[in-house]
């Protein structure tokens, strides 16, 4: 019972402070003492600078090229193919209207690794588990993307809409994360280190990054969409929270991979659903509506799910 109690401290001590922040960034929200254009300013923020510099310091500062293992990186590709390819089939199969598929399928595999995955590598396995969440992040991100805009434009135009790859490969290429995340590993395979006075001012905005993040997480959140689920919604809730992320964390050890690498890979795949993915929705089609439920729902209930994970596979030596 002892050695229960202290692994439930353990994983409360890791997802704990993260939603605390989250909710202190509603409850800010609900008193109006930040607002819509608040969390839109800081959003930008974040994607633009801090972030981006936080991925450059957590790789350059760190050793990189001896923490991460090519297996982990491929498997989490795989497994993310796979998973679009059994829910898109799960949906057709069912006869999921055009406007929920795209929805579900995106809502189902699309986390927010960026904000609340990188906050729980960097509580469970501070700088290490922080710098591989972050090469995670770069070829996920980048599969995201295209996987995506794929099931959603198929999906709102029933297969008729073409997919335009140059604009795909564009946004790619431009995305602030992934330049730095290139920049970063390049200039860590050359050694190559900021000066003393620069690296100060990147770590002061990268300590910005994660409390500001969380709190535009929080703000963004509506409570009342809790309340108005339907049956594709607590599928796709099922799906982001336990499914996939235990079905591929499970997978994955059978197939080699554990300790920080496992750790590291289900906290990004537990990950309640992206903001983006709504916004995603709004743009390219689909049913909006169920899109910010479920990015609201998974983002509450993930507190749960990720805390049972790490008890869990903590006590089963995996992690």
């Amino acid at each position: 019972m002892p050695h229960f109690l202290e692994l439930l401290s353990f994983a409360g001590g890791i997802t704990l402070p993260c939603f605390i922040i989250v909710f202190i960034g509603w409850w800010l929200r609900y008193r109006t003492i930040i607002d819509d254009r608040f969390i839109e300013i800081g959003s930008r923020l974040i994607f633009t600078i801090a972030l981006p510099l936080l991925l450059f310091l957590s790789i350059t500062e760190s050793p990189v090229f001896e923490l991460v293992r090519p297996q982990q990186v491929i498997y989490g590709l795989l497994a993310t193919i796979a998973a679009v390819l059994l829910l898109w089939i799960v949906a057709t199969m069912s006869g999921m209207e055009a406007a929920l598929k795209g929805v579900f399928v995106q809502g189902s595999f699309r986390g927010n690794m960026g904000i609340i995955g990188l906050a729980l590598c960097q509580n469970m396995y501070g700088a290490e588990g922080l710098a591989i969440g972050s090469i995670l992040l770069a070829f996920l991100t980048i599969l995201y993307n295209i996987l995506s805009i794929i099931v959603l434009t198929v999906a709102a135009s029933q297969g008729k809409s073409r997919i335009h790859w140059l604009r795909i490969g564009t946004d790619i290429v431009k995305n602030p994360l992934i330049i730095a995340i290139t920049v970063a590993l390049i200039a860590a395979r050359l050694n190559l280190q900021l000066p003393d006075i620069l690296a100060q001012s990147a770590r002061y905005f990268a300590q910005l990054t994660l409390p500001l993040a969380l709190l535009c997480v929080g703000g963004a959140i509506s409570f009342k969409r809790l309340w108005q689920s339907s049956t594709t919604a607590y599928w796709t809730i099922a799906n982001k929270l336990i499914i996939l992320p235990f079905g591929m964390t499970l997978v994955g050890y059978a197939l080699g991979l554990d300790g920080i690498l496992l750790g590291t890979l289900f906290l990004m795949f537990a990950s309640p659903t992206a903001t983006v993915s709504f916004i995603m929705v709004k743009v390219i089609g689909g049913d909006d509506k169920l899109a910010a439920n479920i990015v609201a729902t998974t983002t509450v209930l993930s507190i749960g799910t990720i805390s049972a994970g790490i008890l869990l596979f903590r006590m089963l030596g995996w992690v």
